[in-house]
């Protein structure tokens, strides 16, 4: 819980603090609504989940004959907290060799979510990690996986910049089929979601995996950077059509006051969020927990511990 705490703290302090203040001890009335609708909004949940939030929240009233705004706040929580779900495992057991395909585009985090994944696995689950280098279109991004890779003593396989990504793919799932590795994580490339050339590699990529491990990929990450907010469900949407994306990673929650995104995750985009990225060091990639999200970004009274 208390990760959670510390990385939503300016989420919670923000809008989500703003309307803790708002539900204070005063009877409920038409500008109570009006209230709470601008800064769900303000806060990223969306134009259609803050509706159904509010819609929902209002039969509640009517329904349990809450009359104070201070009553309402709990309802509000429960609200949200019923949008939300505790992800599904990894689907990565129960074969010789499970490929996770993590997408997203360029400066959401998914290097730095990679490398933490892999750590969080490794040391988790005792797996055997190995990590392909799939986006040779940058040679930033290959080079950084493999110092995350020396660092977290996962191996990398990669080839030269601008080397086919299939190519890269095709030779880290033989070496992990080889080398006895039990999970192999793929980078991609990550330019805009719109760019038809990118959404046709994603898909190759997937073809790729699937001749050397049966049904593969078995799981496909997408990373959204929580700055961005409802951009990134957009985004989003562009990579479902193109990868069949299985669950998302939310970075940078730690650095925005907008947490509110993470709600239209679940809501339009009917996917689970498996794990938040909440701090900057190897360890601040965290399980998604709905109860300690929600809890965190209310509970402004209780000091950060």
């Amino acid at each position: 819980m208390g990760i959670f705490r510390r990385g939503l703290s300016k989420t919670r302090q923000s809008f989500f603090g703003r309307i803790s203040q708002l539900l204070g001890n005063t009877e409920i009335d038409e500008d109570t609504w009006d209230d709470i609708e601008t800064l769900l909004i303000q806060a990223d949940l969306g134009f259609n989940t803050t509706l159904q939030v509010v819609d929902a929240l209002q039969d509640r009233v009517r329904a349990e004959g809450i009359t104070k705004t201070d009553q309402l706040r709990d309802a509000l929580k429960a609200e949200l907290a019923a949008l939300l779900s505790f992800p599904p495992a990894l689907d990565i057991s129960g074969r010789e060799l499970s490929i996770i395909l993590v997408v997203g585009v360029n400066g959401s985090g998914k290097t730095t979510s990679i490398a933490k994944l892999a750590h969080r696995l490794k040391n988790l689950s005792g797996r055997k990690v190995m990590i392909a280098a799939g986006d040779t279109f940058r040679a930033a991004a290959i080079k950084q996986l493999q110092t995350w890779g020396e660092r977290i003593d996962v191996p990398v396989v990669a080839n030269r910049p601008g080397s086919d990504p299939g190519a890269v793919v095709y030779d880290a799932t033989k070496a992990a089929k080889a080398r006895g590795y039990e999970i192999l994580i793929i980078d991609t490339a990550g330019r805009l979601q719109n760019n038809y050339n990118l959404m046709r590699e994603l898909t190759k990529i997937s073809e790729v995996s699937g001749k050397v491990a049966p049904d593969a990929p078995h799981e496909v990450l997408l990373v959204l950077d929580g700055t961005t907010g409802q951009n990134a469900i957009e985004q989003a949407k562009s990579f479902q059509e193109a990868s069949g994306v299985s669950g998302v990673i939310v970075t940078k929650l730690d650095s925005t006051a907008k947490g509110g995104m993470v709600f239209s995750i679940f809501h339009d985009l009917h996917l689970p969020v498996h794990y938040l990225g909440l701090g900057e060091t190897i360890d601040d990639l965290v399980l998604f927990t709905p109860e300690f999200f929600v809890d965190s970004l209310f509970d402004d009274d209780d000091p950060v511990n």
